[in-house]
């Protein structure tokens, strides 16, 4: 399979984690989103949404969408839970990841570390991302005080969540006061065949 990616971002770095914990194989593409791929004919013709990442199935079929990836390459997987209910769970976290989390932890993260003059551009908007990334870790940390990992056992839950959580740093997020989500950063990354998001 084909992976269409951004190697900074934190929703390509979810599926490329969960791929390699399941030794799935990868070929990967860069995609330049700053240079404007992904707004060109030949990647809108894959994706008409315009975004990363994309995976294109050996058959040619492309399921854009990080968490919908990672549904469809858990499946029948320890990775997704069997449970009725405990896979419900993993899928409520995963939208409240992209609803509630990485609108603003992410969002802040590129125009603080990835973006030239972000911090200056953006600076009215940084108080209302901080905001409410902080009320996303607090939830985060609150469900971890009592659970090793959010949907039972290590799940695609755990990788959509850690993707930008463990570099919320990268947008002036300060994770010292919430030490539940500290310690689950440390189980997560020591699961194994994890990889940084510096690898590909």
């Amino acid at each position: 399979m084909r992976l269409y990616h951004m190697q900074e971002s934190g929703n390509c770095y979810k599926v490329r984690l969960a791929a390699h914990q399941l030794g799935q194989p990868l070929d990967l593409v860069d995609i330049d989103f700053v240079g404007g791929e992904t707004r060109k004919a030949p990647f809108l013709a894959l994706n008409p949404n315009g975004r990363t990442p994309l995976l294109q199935l050996d058959d040619g079929r492309c399921l854009p969408e990080s968490n919908a990836i990672l549904f469809y390459l858990a499946e029948g997987t320890p990775l997704l839970p069997a449970d009725r209910y405990t896979r419900a769970q993993a899928l409520q976290w995963m939208f409240f990841e992209q609803y509630s989390h990485e609108p603003y932890i992410a969002v802040a993260r590129w125009w603080w570390s990835f973006t030239p003059g972000g911090r200056e551009t953006k600076k009215d908007r940084f108080p209302e991302w901080r905001e409410k990334g902080n009320a996303a870790l607090k939830v985060m940390d609150q469900h971890l005080a009592e659970h090793d990992f959010f949907a039972g056992r290590y799940s695609i839950a755990d990788i959509a969540l850690y993707a930008y959580t463990h570099v919320a740093h990268e947008g002036d997020f300060d994770l010292s006061p919430y030490r539940a989500l500290k310690s689950w950063l440390a189980r997560v990354a020591s699961e194994p065949r994890h990889i940084p998001i510096t690898e590909r």
